[in-house]
């Protein structure tokens, strides 16, 4: 799909991109920034939510080659469960299309509210690994294509499920959990841009733009992340959470 957009409303939306790709590398979200600016820009809902995960894979994409990079991950650890999110969340984008978008987006707060409580009532736990409550064979089969199934039939706040999910079921800490949950969100935005690049749900020059406003943002927010204290970033993660929050009720 191709629609008209002015040069200021592309800006706007290139900036908005940059704002996203950090938040999202440093706690998960960034689609809870830049789905809203998709829609008020005039693109409809599931043409929005094509064209955000378009734009999201870029950013997933570079700060999973950063995680690489600094070791913080491996692809022999991470493909079979990359795998599992990348078919639950090619399940999920086909799903989308017979769902009403509305009834899920009420999911969203609920979801985000457990989040912040998590990381408010468990400091300890989420900047220190713990012992894992869960198999690294039940996450990658039962949970990662949960969360990735979500992610191709929504999508905000998929990072911060992963990253919760990781440090509550997996026991690791703050910083490995976010640099996992990078290489999984990638992999269900892959999925879920197949799908709708197929049936034909992108806005490209939107999504084009924002690409290169991603590369940018997830490139700044991976440094921030190697070299963060993970006391602040759990700090960030809540703020964000709770700003989340906020808008999503002042725009409801």
């Amino acid at each position: 799909m191709e629609l008209v957009f002015p040069i200021e409303m592309l800006v706007f939306l290139f900036l908005i991109a940059i704002a996203a790709g950090a938040v999202d590398t440093l706690a998960g979200g960034g689609g809870l920034i830049a789905l809203p600016a998709l829609i008020i820009s005039g693109i409809p809902p599931l043409t929005a939510l094509g064209t955000n995960k378009l734009q999201s894979w870029a950013g997933t994409g570079t700060s999973t080659l950063m995680m690489l990079r600094y070791k913080k991950i491996t692809l022999e650890e991470m493909l079979p469960t990359m795998l599992m999110a990348f078919i639950g969340s090619i399940l999920g984008t086909i799903s989308v299309q017979f769902i009403d978008n509305e009834k899920l987006s009420l999911i969203i707060p609920i979801v985000i509210f457990l989040i912040l409580i998590y990381f408010v009532l468990t400091p300890k736990m989420s900047v220190h690994s713990s012992e894992p409550r869960l198999t690294e064979s039940s996450y990658k089969k039962y949970i990662a294509p949960i969360i990735g199934f979500y992610d191709g039939m929504f999508g905000p706040g998929t990072g911060s499920f992963f990253t919760a999910s990781g440090i509550a079921l997996r026991g690791k800490n703050l910083i490995d959990a976010t640099a996992r949950a990078k290489a999984l969100n990638f992999s269900t935005n892959v999925a879920a841009v197949i799908v709708f690049i197929y049936i034909g749900e992108v806005v490209w020059v939107v999504g084009l733009v924002m690409i290169l406003g991603q590369f940018i943002g997830a490139r700044v927010g991976s440094i921030f992340l190697i070299n963060i204290n993970p006391s602040y970033l759990r700090v960030f993660v809540i703020l964000l959470c709770t700003l989340m929050l906020l808008l999503h009720f002042q725009s409801s």
